[in-house]
Order: C-alpha cells, then sequence, then structure tokens
C-alpha cells in the first residue's frame, strides 16, 4: 500500500466534478505530487462524466494509460476536472456542471474545454494537470489562466482510456504552473502503447534545459491577422523581442492554408464527433432507456435529455457533413484543406526550427459572452492548425493584456516537444 495525501482544499471556481480528499500515492519522480485529471480520461473505480448529464454516474472499470503511467510514477490523483462537454467548447461553460471561473478574473472564462485543469493549477490547488487538446483545449486554457500547456505530438501519448471526442486530432497533455514542471509531467506520460493503434514509438524525453541561442523561429504574418486584439499582438511580439535578445534568429513567414484551417477543423471534428457519439444511447452507453417508449423515442429522448446544447448542435453538423450528396462537398474538401495545412507546416520546418505567434487571438473573455457558437469557434483560429497537423505546440505565459494573462505559442517539428520545450524554459527563465 501506498502513502495518503489528504486533498482538503476549498473550490471556489468550480474547477473539479470530482474531489477525492483521500488520495493514494507511491514512490517515483512524481511522488506525493497532486495532480488532477480532466473528466475525460478514464480513471477506475472514480466516476468519469466528459461535463455530460449522459455519463453522469459512470465509473469506468480500468485505468486509462496515462493513468496507470501516473499511479507509477507515484504521483496523487486528487480529482477529476471539469471541463466544456465532451471536449466541445472554448471557455467551460457547457459542462452539464456549470462553469469553472478563471482564477485571474472570476468574472471571466477560463478557456476550454481543459478550463478545469487549467483553473486548479493557477489558483494553486495542484501543480500540475492533465489536459485533452482537440483544437487547442490545452494552450486556450493555459493562455487565459496565464499557466504553461503543451498538446504534444498527435500519437506521442497514448490515447487509450480517453474518452473520444475526434480522434484524429486529440491528445492529452500536461498544464502546469511553469515550464520544469509542465516538461516533467509530459516525461511521465509520454512513450509508446500498443494499445492504442495511433501510438508512436519514438526515443524518451530528452532532459530538460534552456536553449534557444541560434534558433531560427519563424512569425507567419497570419498569426497576427485580423481579428488579433492589437494589445494582445503587441505583447507577443514583445515576447518575440525577447527570444530574438536571447539570441534567436525571427524570421517573417507566410502560412496561406490559415485561412481554410478553421473550417477544415470544425467539419473533420464534428463529423468524428457525429460518429463517436452515436454510442450513447441507453444501452451501450449513456442513461437507462425508459422501456415504456418505443425504441427509438427512448433514444430520441435518451440523447435529448442526456447532451448539451452545444453537442447536439455539433453531432447534427457533424451528421450533415457525412449524410449522402453532402459527404463530397464538406468532409473530402476538408481533407483536402487539412492536407494544405500539413504542407504548410512541412514548407516552413524545411527553413525554420519552430514557430512563435499568439496563443489566442483575446484575452479571457467575460462568462456568458460566447452564446453566440460563432464567436466561440472563431476564438480556436490560431490553435487548431497544430492539430490539423499533428505537430506539438505549446503556450507560455508572455505578459498581459487589459490586465489578463496572454499566451505566447511554440509550434514544433513533429515529435519535437524538446525543443519547444527548451526554448520556453530559456524564454521564462531568460538565459539563452
Amino acid at each position: 500500500m501506498g502513502s495518503q495525501y489528504s486533498f482538503d482544499h476549498p473550490d471556489p471556481h468550480n474547477a473539479f466534478i470530482t474531489i477525492c480528499h483521500e488520495a493514494e500515492y507511491g514512490e517515483g519522480p512524481l511522488s506525493g505530487i497532486p495532480v488532477a485529471v480532466k473528466d475525460n480520461i478514464s480513471t477506475a473505480g472514480i466516476e468519469t462524466t466528459c461535463g455530460s448529464n449522459i455519463l453522469k454516474g459512470y465509473i469506468p472499470p480500468y485505468d486509462a494509460h496515462v493513468i496507470t503511467l501516473l499511479r507509477s510514477a507515484g504521483a496523487a490523483i486528487v480529482g477529476k476536472t471539469n471541463m466544456d462537454e465532451f471536449g466541445m467548447g472554448t471557455t467551460t461553460e457547457t459542462s452539464a456542471f456549470g462553469p469553472t471561473l478563471n482564477p485571474a478574473d472570476t468574472t471571466r472564462a477560463p478557456g476550454g474545454s481543459s478550463g478545469g485543469s487549467a483553473a486548479a493549477v493557477a489558483s494553486g490547488m495542484v501543480h500540475m494537470a492533465l489536459g485533452t487538446d482537440t483544437g487547442g483545449s490545452i494552450r486556450c486554457p493555459a493562455s487565459f489562466c496565464g499557466i504553461v500547456g503543451l498538446k504534444p505530438t498527435y500519437g506521442r501519448v497514448s490515447r487509450y482510456g480517453l474518452i473520444a471526442y475526434a480522434n484524429s486530432m486529440e491528445q492529452i497533455g500536461p498544464l502546469a504552473g511553469n515550464v520544469r514542471d509542465c516538461a516533467l509531467l509530459y516525461s511521465v506520460i509520454a512513450g509508446h502503447d500498443p494499445r492504442d493503434g495511433t501510438s508512436l514509438d519514438l526515443p524518451a524525453p530528452a532532459p530538460l534545459k534552456p536553449e534557444i541561442a541560434g534558433k531560427r523561429i519563424g512569425v507567419p504574418a497570419e498569426f497576427f491577422g485580423e481579428g488579433v486584439d492589437p494589445t494582445v499582438a503587441s505583447v507577443v511580439q514583445s515576447g518575440i523581442d525577447r527570444l530574438e535578445g536571447l539570441g534567436a534568429e525571427i524570421i517573417s513567414c507566410s502560412m496561406p492554408s490559415m485561412q481554410y484551417a478553421l473550417a477544415a477543423y470544425y467539419v473533420t471534428s464534428m463529423s468524428e464527433a457525429s460518429s463517436n457519439l452515436g454510442r450513447y444511447d441507453g444501452v451501450r452507453f449513456g442513461m437507462a432507456p425508459d422501456f415504456v417508449r418505443l425504441w427509438h423515442d427512448a433514444y430520441s429522448h435518451i440523447r435529448k435529455t442526456g447532451f448539451g446544447e452545444e453537442v447536439r448542435r455539433r453531432i447534427l453538423l457533424g451528421s450533415f457533413a457525412l449524410s449522402a450528396g453532402y459527404k463530397g462537398k464538406y468532409y473530402a474538401k476538408a481533407q483536402a484543406a487539412r492536407q494544405m495545412v500539413r504542407n504548410d507546416f512541412a514548407r516552413l520546418f524545411e527553413t525554420v526550427d519552430m514557430l512563435a505567434g499568439p496563443t489566442m487571438p483575446c484575452v479571457a473573455l467575460p462568462l456568458g459572452e460566447t452564446s453566440n457558437p460563432l464567436s466561440m469557434y472563431l476564438a480556436d483560429i490560431l490553435t487548431v492548425p497544430a492539430n490539423l497537423a499533428g505537430v506539438p505546440a505549446l503556450s507560455v505565459p508572455c505578459g498581459t493584456a487589459h490586465t489578463l494573462p496572454v499566451g505566447l505559442q511554440l509550434i514544433g517539428k513533429h515529435g519535437a516537444e524538446d525543443e519547444i520545450l527548451s526554448a520556453a524554459l530559456a524564454f521564462e527563465e531568460g538565459s539563452a
């Protein structure tokens, strides 16, 4: 038996859905360190809801691979964090368990969909947390809450035990208060898993050290285009100037496929969500059916009452994009646009080591401001390209705008997490 960690913090920001007040921990690199886990990652014996009524009361019979790794490293898993329902949102306001508040300003959203994990770290409740990132869901709340968040290369961290939203893009990744803690958690969860058919067999993460001198950093003009708050842009540009002052070579460049990235992402992710969420029918997963009803009536009732408005919207849009007569017009074109994004990254990485720009086009949004779904979708414009291409991307705090945190995003080559983490550490510590 391991030791017991007593977790008795108040939760004024509604960061958690489930708190484990007595968490067991063992020996290892994370021994006794409290770690929070996003509520779409399976934890044996601990309720896992995905922030949805349809999974309320569901207790997985097994641990996700990342949870097995956390336990082996000695971590104390202290609870499951709040999130946008099934990861569908940018503010952690679509949760069936109420919105999470941003510790930097409780009138603001923490970002999403891993907002609970980010708020738990930013408020000091935990040292580090796991989130997931399908289109920016780690980097967005990291930026809005003023912490560090890493979306690894697609396949670098096992998705076994992750409850799917959009399989071809989502990744589990770390959030922490500083780059060293983020890198430590990443080093624990990264690695090959034969149970995940998309898992990559790559060398173990290298020891972290600050390294930025001589690195060629590309800055695409499109990252500072229409829709980016000028004050945010100015803060991020100052951060890029700091990188240059530390010895990096800054190279202006262009990424024309940015104009197609957001549409390609949403058509693809909603289509995959429509397929993935078909299993929530009250028979395989979800609330028990009302057998007084005919089957198709029960199915419709369960999904209408179990899913929130945003999830239902994305299922309908995804089903439409995949329907007969429309798949070629929408889904197929989205895949072509996705390839254009991949090609742009490949071209740019022939001449630069990494890319830099704002993580988000704005600071944390006021609670309730994203009642218009289109405005919520548009906020993802700078984060979705990395998911479409499967490359690693990291958000590190670089200052404040309108008194709120701003994140600098570093995007690396395929499998180059070590490189962007080293650059982020140099930036954070001010050393080359």
